[in-house]
């Protein structure tokens, strides 16, 4: 053996074991899985209906996957800091109807009505934020509160009935396409990776982190948990309204009629697959993003395969409860190595 043969069979061996170990880190990050999963199902899909993967179709996932999507990244960074907020989907809900009212019946211009909804919706993640803070509400009650005063709200604001009439300016942001890519869906992207510069690029980021994953460590290393809880639950309520402006520009009525229930489960789901511990601290935006393409994926899939609506829940549900207890399998294999 000449001498250099020695380095050119070391420098493999060295290459080997960062490739073993760049795919060992890539098989236990909790994303890929979903990743994978998105993939598999949408092949599957694709080649079992042609529809489903036509450009009207995916137009059309890209709508819905937007008005999800935005309320699962909103509910994903208060599971990050232990709490969870059950209000997404009601406030959604509202404010449809509290846009439309501001914009038909106040007769405000759209620009004001949307900035008026927004502003409720903030306050109202606002009172969450102190109330689980200050108050050491628990987040559960909390928010169960908002979700059915938010769905009494609007009953009595609609008494049951749509108000039509709004402005074309909600059509023209709910329903419009950039280069054959729907707004909604651009603004969905927006979101997202706002959210992943925040939480992995920022220092503010990393302290939500730190508060989910042991919030008396944290107030004992001087990070000011209470704010970064506050400020998850008004970003959390904001995307609400967000969500709901987009539904109304894509509906072109102020409609309560069923929107915006249940939403919260598919956005907790969304967070779940995507590998957020509902115990806290852990999950990224590639995931919470990757879980809600996931859910969409299956939910049109099995219409695209017109299966009855109620198998559709049923499936859902499943999913729900595999990842749940996929979390818990996953944290217990990570308290065993500690």
């Amino acid at each position: 053996m000449t001498t250099d043969t020695v380095p050119a069979k070391a420098e493999e061996q060295e290459s080997g074991r960062q490739g073993s170990t760049l795919l060992r880190r890539l098989v236990e990050t909790p994303e890929v899985g979903v990743v994978v999963a998105c993939v598999v199902v949408f092949v599957a899909l694709a080649l079992d209906k042609s529809t489903f993967a036509s450009a009207v179709n995916l137009q059309g996932m890209g709508f819905d996957l937007a008005q999800y999507g935005l309320i699962a990244i909103g509910e994903s960074l208060v599971i990050l800091t232990g709490g969870i907020d059950l209000s997404v989907g009601a406030l959604l809900g509202t404010s449809v109807i509290l846009a439309s009212w501001f914009n038909v019946k106040a007769g405000l211009p759209a620009g004001v009505a949307i900035l008026f909804t927004l502003a409720i919706t903030g306050t109202v993640g606002l009172i969450h934020g102190l109330a689980v803070t200050r108050l050491k509400m628990p987040p559960f009650v909390t928010t169960l509160v908002t979700y059915t005063v938010a769905q009494g709200v609007t009953l009595a604001i609609t008494s049951g009935t749509s108000i039509p009439g709004i402005s074309g300016f909600f059509g023209d942001l709910g329903q419009s396409y950039l280069a054959q890519i729907p707004v909604p869906l651009v603004l969905f992207a927006v979101v997202a990776v706002g959210a992943w510069f925040f939480l992995e690029r920022t220092y503010q980021g990393r302290q939500v982190y730190a508060v989910g994953g042991n919030s008396e460590a944290a107030r004992l290393a001087g990070i000011r948990g209470n704010r970064r809880v506050v400020a998850m639950y008004v970003t959390s309520s904001l995307l609400s309204g967000l969500g709901g402006i987009l539904v109304l520009g894509r509906m072109g009525v102020g409609s309560a009629s069923g929107v915006g229930v249940g939403w919260e489960l598919s956005a907790i789901a969304a967070a779940v697959i995507g590998g957020v511990s509902l115990m806290g601290g852990q999950g990224r935006i590639l995931g919470i993003v990757a879980g809600a393409v996931l859910l969409e994926l299956i939910n049109n899939g099995l219409t695209t395969l017109q299966i009855n609506s109620d198998y559709t829940q049923i499936v859902l549900g499943a999913v729900l409860g595999i990842a749940i207890t996929a979390d818990r399998l996953r944290a217990r294999r990570l308290a065993r190595r500690r």
